[in-house]
């Protein structure tokens, strides 16, 4: 019965949970779990709290026997400034975005088990309409993307030095967008087959491409915090390991599976032609807007392995170090965009933005040392490469922070309860188009924060 309830919050708080932008290790974040984060993110090789189910599930058979139960909220505080010469520059306003966490794990007799849900990822910006992203348009641009998980771990001992572990994931994941596109963009992609369109509506987009200064116009957006627009449900899994070689140093490793998730899809999208040029006959500065859906095809979460370990060097003293691979190339390579509509006559257009992302290796590095029984103290760094290339970024979509340095600490209230919360702090990052895209240049930085109740059941 305890099980049913605590699954059916969680299920509950799945659905609440908001919109999440400008993860750090590309889309994903950078540790679960304020004990990891303060880390660094090191978490492969230790009990780092229910959060170990979204890190490697193995740590929740370091955890003692008993029941745990945390509750969590976060925050990311991204600072985004997108420049063009001769324009001023786009400040994005996506600068606070909060998501809570919860897990429950029981342990008795070598075997863990439980329940979780976490904010996996995701990514956004929010521009004025005055802003020069918006190609001239006069309207907003934004875009924010969402992935959370519905986690349920098991973990076994094999033996007093092997733990082993596999969880089954329920994906979310959901996107909104505005995204302003300069006509000549637009025929440019369509040259290069990168557009293709249908119906009866197709026939006026040559003349519409073709117009000076003209500009489309793609929205689907539901302007929530805690919804996007376009939504898909899916799967995904995990496993992992950790092995003590002695009292003092246990290693660990993990594979997190890539997503398999459905088409985003949003019956509420919309297209809007912008015709400066007069190309449609209508007047010049008229908007034609056609309603229809839109879908985002097979946008996954990518496959992710990695080897840890944590060492005991003193009571008080315990270091961590892991190595992470990312595997982005295979997910990232464009983004899809159909969009279906009767109106006009009918049209039916792929749009195909080549994103070309690289494969991210990810080095996290961490300390916690206990200043008393009841108070711990941890800092690290979270080293990593910008996957996203120079000749793709969109102001849209920067995920392009690398490094991250942390802190963190841990109160035990009394035996049975504690608070720990994490601060991370990611230096500004700055990456420049090629002249050929427009040679704009972005900034992004940011600072997120953790906070973590835990209670011993």
């Amino acid at each position: 019965m305890k099980m049913n309830k605590i699954l059916a919050a969680l299920c509950v708080a799945g659905l609440a949970t908001p919109q999440f932008a400008n993860a750090t290790n590309g889309m994903l974040m950078e540790g679960y779990g304020p004990i990891a984060t303060g880390m660094g993110g090191a978490s492969m090789a230790y009990d780092n709290g229910n959060a170990g189910m979204a890190n490697n599930p193995a740590t929740l058979g370091l955890m003692a026997d008993g029941g745990r139960l945390d509750v969590a909220v976060g925050g990311l505080h991204p600072d985004v400034v997108a420049k063009m010469t001769g324009m001023p520059d786009a400040t994005s306003g996506g600068t606070a975005y909060y998501m809570p966490a919860m897990g429950w794990t029981t342990k008795k007799n070598g075997l863990a088990y439980g329940v979780g849900m976490f904010a996996q990822g995701g990514m956004g910006t929010e521009y004025k309409s005055t802003d020069w992203v918006g190609a001239g348009s006069g309207l907003s641009s934004r875009s924010e993307v969402g992935v959370g998980n519905l986690i349920i771990p098991v973990a076994y001992e094999v033996s007093p030095e092997l733990t082993v572990a596999g969880s089954l994931d329920f994906v979310w994941s959901s996107m909104d967008l505005q995204m302003a596109m300069p006509a000549s963009q637009m025929g440019a992609m369509a040259g290069a087959g990168l557009i293709t369109a249908s119906g009866a509506a197709a026939a006026a987009l040559p003349g519409f491409l073709g117009g000076l200064n003209n500009v489309g116009y793609f929205n689907f957006s539901d302007n929530s915090a805690f919804t996007g627009a376009a939504k898909s449900t899916g799967f995904a899994g995990k496993l992992g390991m950790t092995y003590k070689l002695n009292k003092q140093l246990t290693l660990g490793a993990t594979y997190h599976a890539k997503t398999a998730v459905g088409d985003m899809t949003s019956n509420s999208g919309k297209m809007s032609m912008i015709d400066n040029a007069n190309a449609l006959g209508a007047g010049a500065g008229v908007t034609h807007t056609l309603n229809g859906k839109i879908t985002v095809v097979n946008f996954q979460f990518p496959e992710t392995y990695g080897l840890g370990a944590a060492y005991q060097a003193t009571d008080e003293l315990m270091v961590a170090a892991d190595w992470k691979r990312v595997g982005w190339k295979s997910v990232m390579k464009d983004f899809r965009m159909k969009f279906s509509s009767t109106d006009m006559g009918g049209l039916d257009m792929t749009m195909t933005m080549p994103q070309n992302w690289k494969d991210q290796d990810v080095i996290q590095l961490g300390a916690a040392y206990k200043l008393s029984t009841a108070l711990t103290v941890r800092a690290g760094a979270n080293l990593a490469s910008n996957p996203v290339p120079n000749d793709t970024v969109n102001p849209l979509f920067p995920a392009t922070v690398e490094n991250h340095f942390t802190m963190g600490a841990g109160y035990a209230i009394d035996t049975a309860s504690s608070i720990n919360g994490s601060f991370v702090y990611a230096p500004k990052v700055t990456v420049t188009a090629p002249a050929a895209s427009g040679g704009y240049k972005i900034d992004h930085g940011q600072m997120n924060w953790q906070l973590m109740y835990s209670r011993s059941l």
